[in-house]
């Protein structure tokens, strides 16, 4: 049976621009980046942890007619329709003070929650980013 999971998808409406974000701005790094004729497959991984890809995917064929391919575009340019992901951190406060710095806009500050610190954001096409520092 399934030994693990190795892609996560997210939609995005321009993936340079999503490169931009996800490697300039979040520090992730490209694992993939290929033109396959039909599609650009873009992967980023967290560095360090190629085993684990997030696939930048710009809605359209193969994977779906233009006609779903222009809604799903529709639904992500009204914001907050998008994808989630969810990240890891030693210090959520640390992270949440450098990408601050870096002009990403959160949607929570850093809270205290029963499984950790954890904080929010989305990306530029209305994913939702959280970020979390475990309780040990």
């Amino acid at each position: 049976m399934f030994t693990a999971i190795t892609h996560s998808q997210i939609y995005v409406l321009d993936q340079d621009s999503a490169l931009d974000f996800y490697v300039g701005t979040l520090g992730l790094e490209v694992n993939t980046d290929a033109d396959l004729g039909f599609m650009r497959w873009l992967t980023v991984n967290v560095p360090g942890h190629p085993d684990r890809q997030i696939l930048l995917e710009k809605p359209g064929p193969p994977a779906m007619s233009e006609e779903t391919a222009r809604e799903v575009r529709e639904l992500l340019t009204k914001g907050g329709t998008g994808g989630s992901l969810i990240f890891s951190t030693d210090d959520c406060r640390k992270t949440y003070e450098t990408l601050r710095a870096r002009g990403v806009e959160f949607t929570d500050e850093p809270t205290e929650r029963p499984y950790g610190i954890d904080c929010g954001l989305r990306d530029p096409f209305g994913n939702n980013i959280r970020f979390t520092q475990p309780k040990p």
